[in-house]
């Protein structure tokens, strides 16, 4: 899914980008010209037989230095200037987004999680809900960076120095406090420090009963931006004010099926169902939960060994119920956008999805990096690393979003830079399978088999076999030519296969890794009957592989044609 870039393409866009590719053809018509009038001269000039084998040498030696010199300088407003590689000018591009960028850092917070000082020590839950609370409100702000809960509550119980919180964060203020909750009695803390100096900028106390609790979080949401002289735009303070669950425990259990299913294992999308499931019993009304159920279903076509056509209707139900409780839920039209992606093969529409889901939160790290995505898988490699660094600015701590943009940069061919993320992600959460998997896939780019082969062992080890680590693995052996370690992964494949769903590309990729033409057409036709969510992933690496023109042809024929604007 992550193969590099063909030698022949990216060496021939090279060529174009530093106008070898114009030379060339120039070049050589100047050439046959010159040759056409010293033949024709020749005899009336009497010139020496020796004149043309010598012009052809001094052209062709001509043509040689002409190809080197534009290869290396190029003709800039300043003059004439060494070329920079492709690398510098796609930093360049990106200067914007860079660490010390001011636009970044003019108005940017982190709300840490507030410490529970209540004589019941089991309040942890209740007090992270609230810091929840009040990043979900900021986050609606458009002119405000909000850092992502996942990276705030890296910080959870550990005593380390604002300035240096602020540092790893890349923000200029945080939030900070404490709530004490003795029976329906509150007493709410807050202090907005400047990074800095450590200075307040503002702090209050709030001495209030439960049921005023959101009322409070409000005050604190409108008074933060009040201080970082923040403007709200349009409706902004009624999003602010906007809550998709009164209930915390519902909130609470909303939270750690979320981590579950970021997992991608089989156990993970159990347990996530489980606490979404809970959620909706104490608020049928949570929309977000209905989200999450949609979240499930859907990655289980791609981790879980679901089928597709089950799990994406069952799916596109929940959704539209989350839809009828919330029409305007960003959440939900970046669902939207991922189903378009993978399921449907409508990609203008998902990037409709997409932008529309960022109007409405435009704060959010995970619609940022499912973006970055599909992007990604219709070749708009610059936008996507632009979103999925996005990602990264409002949620830099989360193992998922470092994994993911790993992905972004491999599918652009940059697998150096997807390594370090990959690895960045693994410091964080080492037991992340599909961060083995991809970072396998990156190695096998590089060549590095042995590599290849630990780390998709880890994948395969961690996901409990999951079908598409096994096909890459016995891929990978089938590579390097130890057939009974990979014909032994394949029949375990083919045994499977007839008692749970294992998706058809599967089968396709070790058949054309085998050289069987006939099977793989066969089992590429089926995964595009099917449906199979894995096909966006494949046809972006065949678009990528002169040798895949012959399935990207089917692929066409099959309804998989489609453009992201």
């Amino acid at each position: 899914m992550a193969d590099k870039l063909s030698g022949f393409k990216r060496f021939w866009q090279e060529l174009k980008r530093r106008k070898v590719a114009r030379v060339i053809p120039v070049y050589a018509v100047a050439a046959f010209v010159i040759l056409q009038v010293a033949d024709i001269v020749r005899e009336p000039l009497s010139l020496p037989s020796w004149t043309m084998p010598f012009l052809i040498v001094l052209l062709s030696t001509g043509f040689i230095l002409a190809v080197i010199l534009v290869w290396v300088y190029e003709l800039t407003p300043k003059g004439i200037d060494k070329t920079k590689p492709i690398e510098k000018v796609v930093e360049q591009k990106e200067a914007p987004l860079t660490k010390n960028s001011q636009a970044v850092q003019e108005k940017s917070i982190a709300v840490l999680p507030f410490v529970n000082m209540s004589p019941e020590k089991d309040q942890d839950y209740f007090c992270d809900g609230i810091t929840e609370e009040i990043i979900n409100a900021l986050a609606h702000i458009e002119n405000l960076k909000v850092i992502a809960r996942t990276s705030a509550f890296a910080f959870k119980d550990k005593h380390i120095d604002i300035r240096e919180i602020g540092r790893l964060l890349d923000v200029e203020t945080l939030l900070e406090g404490s709530i004490r909750k003795a029976g329906n009695q509150l007493r709410i803390t807050a202090q907005l420090i400047k990074v800095a100096d450590g200075s307040h900028l503002w702090s209050d106390r709030f001495d209030r009963d439960m049921k005023d609790v959101f009322a409070v979080q409000d005050e604190i949401s409108l008074a933060i931006t009040d201080n970082l002289k923040v403007k709200l735009l349009g409706g902004t303070k009624a999003m602010i004010a906007k809550r998709h669950s009164e209930n915390l425990e519902a909130y609470n259990l909303y939270l750690k099926g979320t981590y579950y299913w970021q997992m991608l294992t089989s156990e993970g999308y159990f347990k996530a169902s489980e606490h979404f499931e809970e959620a909706l019993q104490i608020d049928p009304d949570y929309a977000l939960a209905y989200v999450g159920l949609a979240y499930v279903n859907a990655a289980g076509t791609f981790w879980g060994s679901v089928r597709p056509d089950e799990a994406v209707p069952q799916a596109n139900e929940y959704i539209n119920k989350a839809l009828k409780i919330d029409s305007n839920l960003a959440e939900a039209y970046s669902f939207l956008g991922s189903i378009n992606t993978f399921w449907n093969w409508n990609w203008k529409e998902a990037e409709r999805n997409y932008k529309y889901a960022l109007q409405i939160n435009p704060n959010s790290s995970m619609i940022y990096i499912d973006y970055a995505v599909a992007l990604s898988l219709t070749g708009h490699y610059e936008e996507a690393i632009y979103m999925a660094k996005r990602a990264k600015e409002f949620d830099p701590l989360s193992w998922y979003i470092n994994s993911r943009t790993g992905d972004i940069f491999a599918y652009a061919g940059q697998h150096d830079r997807a390594i370090e993320e990959y690895q960045m992600s693994m410091k964080i959460n080492p037991n992340y399978a599909l961060n083995h998997f991809q970072l396998g896939l990156s190695y096998a780019a590089k060549r590095q088999v042995k590599k290849v082969i630990t780390e998709l062992k880890k994948a395969a080890d961690l996901s409990n076999g999951n079908p598409l680590v096994l096909a890459s693995l016995s891929i990978a052996y089938y590579r390097i030519w130890r057939k009974s370690k990979a014909n032994k992964l394949f029949e375990n494949l083919k045994k499977r296969s007839e008692t749970e769903y294992v998706p058809s590309t599967c089968f396709f990729m070790i058949y054309s890794a085998k050289g069987d033409e006939g099977k793989a057409i066969e089992w590429l036709k089926r995964a595009c009957i099917e449906h199979d969510t894995l096909l966006p992933y494949i046809r972006n690496s065949l678009l990528r592989n002169p040798s895949g023109s012959m399935y990207i042809k089917l692929l066409k024929e099959m309804g998989m044609d489609y453009q992201m604007t």
